[in-house]
């Protein structure tokens, strides 16, 4: 008979109702487990594995161009690639051709891909061996080579697309147009230099997104997976002022000069007088900007805006037409200057030549240059008139021509001239400029005295086509036409017999202008160089272009007469038929240089 206290789990029904309520309790837990997966964190989860299949990638666009006013191209971005490769994968790496293996890993990819690379097959071999899931092989091949290469389908072999900038007119406006290099902060390559420095935001656009949803193995796309795509923004053209055809002769001419004279720089400036655009903007030694470490660093720049000297008696245009316009001069005014002449505080001051007491009137003392004529017109007017005049023709303040280097030139407040300075200022010394100033000072004669913004930047041009001007600023007026007419006729006279720069005559058609010569700092700080210079306004009667040109220590001469007059004659000739202005159809009416 059992015993009363036997175990009751040896009854098979109690332990069928223990294992189904441990079933059931488990069977609860994994309930609650899914609830709480799929009602309660589903979203999170489900969030987290599509994180893990999704990939972004950035969408960029080349960098825009920069062309002439003509639409020449002078700066572009070309598709280029650099190829590399999986050092882990090309070991992998078989061919086989009938069944038989005909190269196989780093050594036999090497050879594949040497005539193609036109390399050293050694050389490539030794680059694949090591264990970098990617190492350069070669930088900045074609498309057309690339396609070649992944014809091949070597196992390992990757391609990097890149964008190259190239500049198809190598030196040609290098100084206006600038050149790429690094950013400072190591971001990426940016604009240095020129206009692809002022304007790298509308050069450049703004890159995109792509975001997709790939398989479980990263190589493939779901095609209805989740695709969210930002598009990229293309930059805009910059469509420069520039005329490549009269830049390109005003380069040469430039260089020619320096041959001839001996000069150590030569800088050519051609603007529109009616719009202020500037059709040739030349610095000697111009860079490369395909090469631009191989120029010296003071010529990767446009000294034309960024390098400042003494004018010289070309200022002295700007003391007559204060006077005109301040009413105490007409260009008959009668003046005797002599050789030597010594103002009220004993300033003594020279002409550039020996002669007699000249009765000279007020145009023959810019026909003639005389500096001892001019210093009596200075004494005329205050010196803060005179200084009023010099801020308004541009001096002391940058253009705002559109390139980031451009210097304001040096011109000390009135009241900080000293005794000597307070005279020098009269015929261009005792203060600084640059070649675009001096240019914009014969911009505004020959534009009825009206100042207009000169500028390197016609506008931007977006993918479409859709062209927006660069705004300037608005015309203002510095002297009235009256006296821009008067001093324009008085310039007329300096080509004229007896004044400074017959060399700068152009057949056909009447020019006006002016000389220079100044002492200039040399590299020793003292005034040990010469500025030579001849700015000139073509035609006289009908004003199209002002022409100026500075030559640095020339050496054959030193006058702007005879070593700078002769290069405006040839750049003004070019010019003006490039731009088929017609001939002058009259004789100037000039004014009287002396008197009885």
């Amino acid at each position: 008979m059992p015993s009363p206290r036997a175990p009751r789990l040896a009854d098979p029904r109690l332990r069928q109702r223990i294992i189904t309520g441990v079933l059931l309790a488990v069977l609860v837990v994994f309930a609650a487990r899914l609830v709480m997966i799929q009602a309660v964190n589903s979203q999170s989860i489900a969030s987290d594995a599509l994180s893990q299949r999704l990939v972004t990638k950035e969408l960029t666009v080349p960098r825009a161009d920069i062309v002439d006013r003509n639409g020449v191209v002078l700066a572009t971005s070309v598709e280029r690639y650099n190829v590399g490769v999986n050092q882990q994968k090309i070991k992998e790496f078989v061919r086989t051709e009938d069944g038989e293996v005909v190269a196989s890993g780093p050594a036999g990819a090497a050879e594949i891909l040497a005539p193609l690379l036109d390399a050293d097959a050694a050389e490539l071999g030794a680059k694949m061996i090591g264990d970098s899931t990617f190492a350069y092989l070669v930088k900045d091949i074609s498309p057309e080579t690339w396609e070649l290469i992944a014809a091949e389908k070597i196992l390992g072999i990757e391609p990097e697309q890149v964008s190259k900038r190239v500049y198809p007119n190598g030196t040609l406006a290098g100084n206006v147009v600038g050149f790429m290099g690094g950013s400072a902060e190591g971001t990426g390559t940016v604009g240095l230099t020129g206009v692809e420095a002022a304007y790298e935001d509308e050069l450049e656009g703004e890159s995109g997104s792509l975001t997709y949803e790939r398989d479980s193995t990263g190589a493939y796309l779901i095609p209805t997976g989740v695709q969210e795509e930002t598009a990229a923004v293309p930059g805009q053209d910059v469509v420069l002022t520039i005329d490549r055809d009269i830049q390109w002769y005003a380069q040469q001419r430039a260089q020619e000069a320096i041959s001839a004279t001996g000069a150590s720089q030569a800088t050519v400036v051609v603007q529109d007088t009616q719009t202020g655009e500037i059709l040739a903007l030349v610095d000697s030694d111009s860079v490369d900007p395909n090469d631009p470490g191989a120029s010296e660093a003071d010529d990767r720049g446009a000294r034309s805006v960024s390098t400042v000297f003494e004018p010289g008696s070309t200022a002295k245009v700007i003391t007559m037409a204060a006077a005109i316009e301040e009413g105490i001069a007409t260009p008959l005014t009668q003046f005797k200057a002599p050789y030597k002449y010594t103002t009220e505080n004993d300033q003594t001051f020279t002409d550039s030549h020996e002669h007699e007491t000249q009765k000279l009137t007020l145009s023959g003392i810019l026909a003639t240059s005389s500096n001892t004529g001019t210093v009596q017109v200075g004494e005329m007017m205050t010196s803060e008139t005179r200084w009023k005049y010099l801020r308004k023709f541009g001096f002391g303040q940058t253009t705002g021509v559109g390139l980031n280097a451009e210097s304001a030139g040096i011109l000390a407040g009135w009241e900080d001239w000293d005794g000597r300075q307070k005279w020098t200022t009269t015929f261009g010394q005792g203060l600084a400029v640059t070649a675009l100033q001096t240019s914009q000072v014969f911009s505004i004669i020959a534009n009825d005295g009206l100042k207009v913004q000169p500028t390197v930047v016609k506008g931007y041009q977006d993918e479409d086509g859709t062209f927006t001007a660069r705004e300037t600023e608005e015309p203002k007026r510095v002297v009235s036409k009256s006296t821009a007419t008067q001093v324009l006729t008085m310039l007329e006279d300096v080509t004229q017999d007896g004044g400074t720069g017959v060399l700068a005559r152009i057949d056909g058609y009447r020019v006006a202008g002016k000389t220079g010569t100044a002492q200039a700092a040399g590299a020793d700080g003292r005034l040990t160089s010469i500025v030579a210079s001849f700015v000139g306004i073509a035609p006289a009667d009908d004003p199209r272009i002002v022409v100026s040109v500075i030559l640095l220590d020339p050496k054959t001469e030193i006058w702007g007469g005879t070593t700078a007059a002769p290069v405006f004659k040839d750049v003004a000739t070019f010019a003006l038929q490039s731009l088929r202005v017609p001939p002058s159809a009259s004789e100037p009416t000039l004014y009287p240089t002396t008197w009885k």
